[in-house]
């Protein structure tokens, strides 16, 4: 049997095959194939399994993974060494963003981005709470729009609880499959709730006194959706540990570099030192945003993700 994976709880998956939900396990195998994932197999995964009969329980056994088209990768965060697999097969990202309560700052945003690039996945800009900004938060969800539009990106200002542009989402939605991510807190599962009320998943108070959110989703799960649609909800990113990034391939990645690659004295130029490089000169002339060349020297460079009070800078 064929079917898509809708849930991983680490040690089970539940797979989607022919309108029916199978309760499936792997086999130890795929733990030794060079993965150096935690997690072997991901939503969205296509997969072959068989049923077998455990303890009077009719489980599946997967038995093989298809290739994927796509797959959204970072760091893992308890093993350095290893990566997680968010979702795979995925049509396009809604990347949630909030200025405050809790605070995006560009350099999450431009990882998620980079790590989208890379495997050619479409990634929309959504700037939730809308109605619950002030003069100063509204100036800065401007800022930064002007930054991402300028380089290709779609922004979408949206409020759950006020129904402002959930129509424009759903639309874009439909016939896709589309993960929701972002930082906990930001309001994914109060949106998925608003596209689709029957779903009615749990959510959560911001903490104040930190003004992060608390983790409600666990694991990514997929759902599919009234409208002609499936959605991946996946659960709150603290930081994107960019992965498997070649020094020499990372300005292909940031779309507004790439445009000028070629305007460049030397074709491996990396845009830090080198004589006559136009990202640079383009830096000067602010043409190119100061916050996504520092995201793009902190990639470079290896460093962590930092949660710097200056990025808008």
């Amino acid at each position: 049997m064929t079917g898509t994976v809708y849930k991983s709880t680490g040690s089970w998956y539940w797979v989607k095959s022919k309108g029916e939900l199978y309760k499936c396990r792997i086999k130890g195998k795929f733990r030794i194939k060079g993965i150096k994932s935690t997690n072997p197999i991901s939503v969205g995964d296509i997969v072959d399994f068989s049923l077998e009969t455990n303890n009077d329980e009719e489980t599946g056994l997967i038995t093989n993974i298809h290739e994927r088209k796509n797959f959204i990768v970072r760091k893992s965060v308890n093993l350095s060494k290893q990566t997680h697999v968010i979702a795979s097969n995925i049509d396009q990202v809604f990347l949630l963003i909030t200025i405050d309560n809790p605070p995006t700052f560009t350099t999450f945003i431009d990882r998620f981005l980079v790590t989208a690039e890379a495997y050619s996945i479409k990634t929309i800009l959504v700037f939730n709470k809308i109605d619950s900004y002030e003069i100063e938060q509204r100036a800065e969800i401007l800022y930064l729009k002007d930054i991402y539009e300028a380089i290709g990106y779609e922004c979408i200002e949206v409020s759950a609880t006020k129904n402002i542009n959930i129509d424009k989402i759903k639309e874009m939605m439909t016939g896709k499959v589309s993960m929701f991510a972002g930082h906990s807190g930001v309001g994914k599962t109060t949106l998925v709730n608003a596209i689709e009320p029957s779903l009615n998943l749990k959510t959560k108070e911001i903490s104040e006194q930190h003004k992060q959110g608390q983790h409600t989703t666990t694991f990514a799960e997929m759902f599919d959706l009234s409208f002609d649609a499936r959605i991946i909800d996946t659960p709150g990113i603290k930081g994107f540990g960019v992965v498997d990034m070649d020094k020499d391939e990372l300005g292909d990645y940031f779309p507004e570099f790439f445009a000028l690659k070629q305007n460049c004295k030397f074709n491996n130029c990396i845009h830090i030192n080198e004589p006559q490089c136009a990202v640079k000169e383009a830096l000067e002339n602010e043409e190119i945003a100061w916050s996504r060349y520092k995201s793009y020297l902190q990639i470079l460079e290896g460093e962590e993700e930092h949660y710097r009070t200056d990025i808008w800078e």
